[in-house]
C-alpha cells in the first residue's frame, strides 16, 4: 500500500495527478495529513477530486494555519505524538493490500522531512521522495527549505528528481534516483490552465505579484522596497498583488496600506489553485518567490522574476526567469525588459507523474 504524507496545499497539488496515476492502476492510495495549511484545504481537494485525508497526524479539530515559526515546534511534537500512539493502524493500513508498504513525500517543506521519519523510523517502510534533489547551495538561504530537502535525502530510500541537475545533487544519496524529467507541477497545470478567469472587474492587460516566504517578509526594508518597486511600476500597467493573512497583516504592521489602490496596484485575497492558474496563464508578467510558481512559469514561458536571494531551481534561470537576489534594482530592471522575455511553452512536453507511476509499477508498489 502507498500513502503519502503531505501538509500543504501546494503538496496536494502537486502530487494529485501521481495520486490519479496510482488509482488508474488498481491501487487506491491513502492521504496522512499532517495540516501545516488548514484554510481552503476542503476545497483544493474538491478541485481536484481528491479524497480528504484518511488520517489527520495533528486532529481537524485542533488543526489551524502554521502563520510564523514560533508555531512550528508544537505543531511537530503533536505529528509526533499522532504517529507514534497510532502506529499500529497506520503499519496495518500500509500492509492491507498485500503490497510492500510505501511512504511519499514531497518538496521541501517541514512535512517533508517529519513524514520521511514517521514513514522509515516509526512505521519501517521505505520511504520517496517527490521533488527531490533541489538544492540552492545554502543552508541559510532558503531557510527551512533547504535543511528540510536535505535532512529528507538522508533518510528516503527513493528520489524522484525532476531534472538532470537534481539527479547529479543526489549522486552519493543511498537508494534509488530517478529523473522524471520535469516538476509534477506541469501535470497539475494541465488540470487548471484553460479553467475561467474569476476576478471581478480584471484588466485586460496586468501583472502578477504575490511575496509571502519568511526571509522576504521578515525583513522590513527589503519587503517594503518590493511593494514600493511594484506600485510605480503600477502606473503603467495595473499589477495584481495576491495576499494571504500574514502578507496582510505584515502590510498593515508596516503601515503600506496606502501603496494600494483599486485601480493601479491591486491587492487580492489567494486563490484556490485550479482559480489562479488561468490568472497566471493570462498575466504579462509574474513577480514571486514561489519556487513552485517559477517553475510553473518556466513551463508557460512567461516572463518571471523571482524576488530572491538565491534558487533551488537555478535550471529554470534564463531569459523568461530571473532570479533578482533581492534587489531592487534588478527587479526594476526586469520589469523595464519583461517584454522582451516571453519564452516557449513546454506544458506539453512532459510527463513526470507517468514516470514515478510506471516506476512504482515496476517495482511492485501499484
Amino acid at each position: 500500500m502507498i500513502s503519502f504524507i503531505l501538509g500543504t496545499t501546494a503538496e496536494l497539488i502537486k502530487i494529485a495527478p501521481v495520486y490519479h496515476g496510482i488509482l488508474e492502476r488498481g491501487v487506491r492510495p491513502k492521504i496522512w495529513f499532517t495540516a501545516q495549511h488548514v484554510d481552503e484545504v476542503s476545497d483544493v481537494l474538491a478541485d481536484l477530486n481528491l479524497p480528504e485525508p484518511d488520517v489527520w497526524l495533528v486532529p481537524k479539530e485542533k488543526a489551524h494555519n502554521l502563520e510564523s515559526p514560533a508555531q512550528v515546534p508544537g505543531w511537530a511534537a503533536q505529528v509526533l505524538r499522532t504517529a507514534w500512539s497510532r502506529r499500529a493502524e497506520l503499519k496495518a493500513a500500509l500492509v492491507e493490500d498485500g503490497r510492500p508498504p510505501l511512504v511519499l513525500v514531497h518538496g521541501d517543506t517541514f512535512t517533508t522531512p517529519y513524514g520521511s521519519l514517521i514513514g522509515k523510523r516509526i512505521l519501517k517502510s521505505r520511504v520517496g521522495h517527490v521533488e527531490a534533489g533541489a538544492r540552492s547551495g545554502s543552508i541559510m538561504s532558503p531557510l527551512p527549505e533547504e535543511l528540510n530537502r536535505k535532512i529528507a535525502a538522508k533518510i528516503v530510500d527513493m528520489h524522484f528528481a525532476p531534472s538532470a541537475r537534481e539527479v547529479n545533487n543526489l549522486r552519493n544519496a543511498r537508494g534509488v534516483v530517478v529523473d522524471t524529467e520535469a516538476n509534477t507541477a506541469i501535470d497539475a497545470m494541465r488540470m487548471a490552465i484553460n479553467g475561467p478567469l474569476d476576478v471581478e472587474g480584471l484588466p485586460e492587460k496586468f501583472g502578477l505579484a504575490t511575496l509571502h516566504r519568511f526571509e522576504l517578509v521578515s525583513r522590513a526594508d527589503k519587503y517594503r522596497e518590493a511593494l514600493e518597486i511594484l506600485r510605480e511600476q503600477s502606473k503603467q500597467m495595473p499589477i495584481l498583488y495576491m495576499a494571504g493573512a500574514p502578507e496582510r497583516e505584515k502590510i498593515r504592521s508596516l503601515g503600506l496600506a496606502n501603496l494600494f489602490d483599486e485601480k493601479n496596484f491591486i491587492i487580492q485575497p489567494k486563490m484556490r489553485y485550479l482559480k489562479f492558474l488561468p490568472l497566471v496563464a493570462r498575466a504579462e508578467y509574474v513577480v514571486t518567490d514561489s519556487g513552485g510558481l517559477s517553475a510553473e512559469c518556466y513551463y508557460l514561458g512567461l516572463p518571471c522574476a523571482v524576488h530572491r536571494e538565491r534558487t533551488e531551481t537555478p535550471q529554470h534561470l534564463g531569459e523568461t526567469v530571473v532570479l533578482t537576489e533581492m534587489r531592487g534594482d534588478k527587479l526594476q530592471n526586469f520589469l523595464d525588459t519583461y517584454q522582451n522575455r516571453r519564452g516557449e511553452s513546454w506544458v506539453d512536453k512532459f510527463h513526470p507523474s507517468e514516470i514515478i507511476v510506471d516506476t512504482l509499477a515496476r517495482l511492485g508498489y501499484c
